[in-house]
């Protein structure tokens, strides 16, 4: 496997993970923009079969190739579609795809980010949203739940300094199409956060959720987590 620790889009992440705010723009003076760094170091590979090296290439090929695209514009395709007690819901008409996120996160804006919402308080407590390109048709060739979790998890969701743990992986299918949903715990040196994740695809693009909250206030934030991920929907454009 090619390590990507040197690989000048690292700075660009897929996926929203918690590091000190740097190089993000918000809209509003009060609002904390966080900045994130995915690194990955070489992993041996001589027991993986070719076939299970291709699909982890492939996987990281999508994290690395991520595009610079900022979350905020003045076109943006954010509507109140279907709400829910305690949250705010995204409709994103023209990339296709649709969630509910918890009233009072504000949005900002970072780079490599098709949307990301987060406490102002808690700066762990946040939701992203990621698209790439790809000429997949289903989540399942990449491999399972938890081939696809573990190679995104150490790849792209967190650095490699970071101690990682699969909490549960799982496939859901919902209204004929296939997602993949993820929690984990990844540990830093002066935080742990605890996240889930879904991914699906739809419209030649591969489609990434991710939301979470520091350690200590998962007993608190889960439920609300968990209506996040599970409202994640993908509809054709």
């Amino acid at each position: 496997m090619t390590s990507l620790q040197n690989s000048p889009t690292l700075h660009r992440a897929l996926l929203h993970n918690s590091f000190p705010p740097k190089h993000a723009t918000s809209r509003s003076p009060r609002r904390d923009a966080i900045s994130f760094i995915v690194k990955a170091s070489q992993e041996p590979s001589a027991s993986l079969t070719s076939q299970d090296r291709q699909r982890r290439r492939q996987l990281i090929a999508i994290g690395t190739t991520a595009p610079l695209i900022f979350l905020i514009n003045q076109h943006s395709n954010s509507f109140a579609a279907e709400n829910k007690k305690g949250f705010l819901p995204v409709l994103d008409k023209k990339d296709g795809y649709s969630f509910l996120y918890p009233f009072g996160w504000q949005e900002v804006v970072i780079e490599g980010q098709d949307k990301v919402f987060k406490d102002v308080i808690e700066p762990l407590e946040s939701v992203s949203v990621n698209l790439i390109p790809t000429g997949k048709q289903d989540i399942t060739e990449f491999g399972s739940p938890q081939e696809v979790a573990e190679t995104l998890i150490k790849r792209v969701l967190a650095p490699s300094n970071q101690k990682t743990k699969i909490v549960e992986a799982k496939e859901q299918d919902v209204e004929g199409k296939k997602y993949y949903q993820f929690e984990f715990i990844a540990k830093a040196p002066n935080y742990t956060r605890h996240a889930l994740s879904t991914v699906s695809i739809g419209n030649g693009k591969f489609y990434t959720l991710t939301t979470g909250a520091n350690e200590r206030r998962w007993e608190k934030m889960k439920d609300r987590l968990h209506t996040v991920v599970e409202s994640f929907k993908i509809f054709d454009v």
